[in-house]
């Protein structure tokens, strides 16, 4: 099974990343391409929530197209988009190779990677080995984005990181030739795209109406009113078409599970404090304190090291604790860096008072990570997987575009001690919402709900 997981892993890896490195290259960004900071924030946050958005219509393609055919469909946008980043004139170019292009293929990709895994692993203990490793790999791809992001850029350019993710996804098209696909596709398999529309329209516009906080008032609650009518419009359309016996994007069965909306609660705030932080703590180093993309990036080690160190620990814990005790466990350790990060930070000069904050948030992002995941997709049979891995994956990076855009939003409106300060309380705020959530999670696991 190593010869599976290893392209999976990576697939999972290069996504993160990506969703990470450009946060230390947004001073080399904005002067090479005559924008602002506001302009590659918005060219982050739009590659995470083009992921958001079209996660759950890219996981529910996967029983049509087929899990395989849509990993390697996914990779070749990827690779593409990677490819255009790499040589793009203007923002408008990097947005549409690395927001778009990029974001449609992770969106693409990102699914089979947890519905294969799923099928491949069948028992408890392997499952949670194989969930550790994946979402280890994407806590490390995360954290360590701009550890490497600032190597490349400063011995190169930021160009290469694109040319580096290329690379990757070219070497996962490789070891990936000889997987084959457990279930065969089902090309009659309806595909609502009317709630495709409606889902991805509404989630552009709220955190599109986010970006817009700084900016104009109005324009924010306009977006983020006219976001929720196409919500609920979704929410709606999916039940009329359960009661005409129509299968819809997603079953509404899937949010009457308890155990399951909480760890989906949980996810999203994971990303949100993993995301949010290392765009702020990234940005205000680099535009405030005035470090470059290296000294930037090395700092992020620290998380990087938690996070590692945590999820190689994740089978082992898994054995001997329960989810929710992991979980909470996480959020704690998590809501003390953030805590050291305010305290230890203010005032001082040195880049490395980040540190102890950075360590505690990756060790207790590590911690969680796969719990969370094992909590949502054990809590369905295997015919519902595509449905729920789309959904658990579009919560998850729409909890990574609202850190980048809520945190993000409150620091650039001011880039001073003063916005950093507020965004990590705001981060704070969010993080104790995540922890008690994640004591109402049963103490033991439920049996896994059955269709019907």
């Amino acid at each position: 099974m190593g010869g599976i997981l290893l392209p999976l892993a990576l697939a999972q890896f290069i996504c993160s990343f990506a969703g990470s490195n450009m946060n230390v290259m947004i001073n080399d960004i904005s002067e090479d391409l005559d924008t602002t900071v506001q302009g590659v924030q918005v060219a982050i946050t739009l590659f995470l929530l083009v992921m958001a958005a079209l996660m759950i219509p890219g996981g529910k393609l996967t029983d049509r197209w087929g899990r395989k055919r849509c990993f390697m469909l996914g990779l070749t946008v990827y690779g593409v988009g990677a490819l255009m980043s790499a040589v793009s004139p203007g923002l408008g170019v990097l947005i549409l190779g690395n927001s778009i292009l990029e974001g449609v293929g992770t969106a693409l990709l990102i699914p089979p990677v947890y519905i294969l895994t799923t099928m491949f692993f069948d028992d408890v203990t392997s499952r949670a080995k194989a969930f550790g490793v994946i979402t280890g790999m994407g806590g490390v791809g995360a954290a360590a984005g701009p550890l490497l992001g600032g190597l490349i850029t400063t011995a190169l350019s930021w160009r290469w990181a694109f040319v580096f993710q290329a690379v990757i996804v070219a070497t996962i098209v490789f070891l990936s030739r000889t997987m084959k696909d457990p279930l065969p596709a089902d090309p009659t398999r309806s595909f609502d795209t009317t709630g495709a529309v409606l889902s991805a329209v509404g989630l552009v516009l709220i955190v599109m109406g986010i970006l817009a906080a700084d900016n104009n008032l109005w324009l924010m609650i306009a977006l983020l009113a006219v976001g929720a009518i196409f919500l609920a419009g979704f929410f709606r359309h999916i039940r009329a078409m359960e009661q005409r016996r129509e299968e819809p994007l997603l079953s509404t069965a899937l949010f009457r599970n308890r155990e399951s909306n909480l760890g989906l609660v949980t996810q999203n705030v994971q990303w949100l404090l993993l995301l949010g932080t290392a765009f702020v703590v990234s940005a205000f180093l680099q535009v405030v304190r005035g470090y470059n993309a290296i000294e930037t990036g090395v700092i992020f080690t620290a998380a990087t090291g938690g996070i590692l160190i945590s999820s190689l620990a994740a089978e082992r814990l898994a054995k001997k604790y329960a989810q929710r005790t992991l979980i909470v466990t996480g959020f704690i350790t998590t809501l003390a860096g953030v805590g050291v990060l305010l305290a230890l930070v203010k005032g001082s000069p040195s880049v490395y008072a980040f540190a102890p904050g950075l360590l505690l948030i990756g060790l207790g992002v590590g911690v969680m990570l796969t719990p969370s995941v094992n909590v949502v997709q054990s809590s369905f049979p295997e015919e519902r997987q595509g449905e729920i891995s789309g959904l658990s994956r579009c919560i998850s990076n729409l909890g990574s575009s609202l850190g980048t855009a809520i945190a993000g939003t409150i620091l650039v409106s001011g880039l001073s001690d003063q916005s950093y300060g507020l965004a990590m309380v705001a981060l704070a705020v969010v993080g104790v919402i995540g922890l008690v959530t994640a004591l109402f999670l049963p103490a033991t696991p439920v049996p896994r709900a059955v269709d019907g």
